[in-house]
């Protein structure tokens, strides 16, 4: 008898044991002290404790389980458990994500956050979930400026230019607007692209200016500030469905407590990166931003197509 109710007692330990997950995560930052990559390892800190030691995250970062749009495709089918990416190319799998990526939609950092920790951001997580993907969280990811050899103060002053562009239509027709002409470009070619002059032009925030040494080529970064796209974290629906009610809802409050830890980290990488690029020579140019805001009319009109993103739309506008 004893022996019977050891073997049971081994068994349920075993299939308890057998329930705990390591989730993987992938991230395409190549330092581990990146803000996103530190953000899903608290992530996982507090999803220990919460957990009682059942579940963590393992993040492999640098690229390791490939470019954002493999390790998209890998959450989709649940053969990745969880993805951090920018929202671009988030935007052809769940439609709602382009709403946030808008050009100057957001008024400030403050105007973004408020924006995206309140009923508008969670109704763009949740649109993801009918195309297999759950939506934890949005992250900073700062805000885009424009960087050339020459100050870029006004719409007209772009006229022209080759400005790179991620890989997405709706950074191609942003750019058009401005009567420059966009250039998609993987992110690594762009360095190259600028000290050839392949392309006149680049868009980005001051960390990826500083730390991806495209100062090194261009010195003039004009605070064009056309976008706040952010972050997102994603988890795998065919991951997140084979959860209990009670362990979605731990993974639901870690990641809302990693966002603060990002949000700090990002904010003092900014700082350092301001002062690097500063000292490397940099030029901040400040800019006539009605002048950009006046011709993106015809942006949103062919992308904001739906109801659901139009009243989006207007909520964050009307945010105070």
């Amino acid at each position: 008898m004893k022996l019977k109710q050891s073997l049971i007692a081994i068994a349920a330990g075993l299939a308890l044991s057998a329930q705990a997950v390591e989730f993987r995560s992938a991230d395409i930052h190549n330092a581990d002290d990146y803000p996103t990559v530190v953000a899903v390892k608290h992530m996982s800190t507090v999803l220990d404790k919460l957990s009682g030691g059942k579940h963590k995250i393992k993040v492999f970062n640098k690229g390791a389980l490939g470019s954002e749009k493999e390790t998209i495709d890998q959450v989709k089918i649940g053969a990745l458990d969880l993805v951090r990416v920018n929202v671009a190319p988030m935007n052809g799998v769940c439609p709602m994500t382009m709403v946030p990526t808008m050009p100057f939609l957001f008024r400030s950092v403050d105007h973004m956050r408020k924006s995206l920790d309140g009923p508008v951001g969670a109704e763009i997580l949740k649109s993801c979930e009918s195309v297999g993907f759950v939506g934890l969280a949005f992250y900073d990811s700062g805000a885009r400026s424009i960087y050339a050899k020459k100050a870029i103060k006004n719409v007209a002053d772009a006229k022209g230019l080759k400005i790179r562009v991620q890989q997405s239509d709706l950074w191609v027709a942003l750019v058009g607007a401005m009567g420059a002409n966009a250039t998609p470009m993987p992110y690594g070619e762009v360095y190259t692209g600028l000290k050839t002059g392949l392309i006149d032009a680049a868009e980005n925030n001051i960390p990826s200016f500083d730390t991806a040494k495209h100062v090194e080529a261009v010195k003039v970064y004009s605070k064009t500030e056309h976008s706040m796209a952010p972050e997102i974290l994603v988890m795998s629906k065919v991951v997140w469905d084979k959860l209990p009610a009670n362990e979605q809802a731990m993974v639901r409050q870690a990641a809302k407590e990693s966002v603060a830890v990002q949000r700090k980290a990002w904010d003092e990488a900014e700082g350092k990166s301001l002062a690097n690029v500063k000292a490397a020579g940099a030029e901040i140019v400040e800019v006539d931003k009605r002048s950009f805001q006046a011709v993106m009319g015809p942006v949103y009109d062919k992308f904001m197509t739906t109801p659901e993103m139009k009243r989006a739309i207007k909520t964050i506008q009307d945010t105070q």
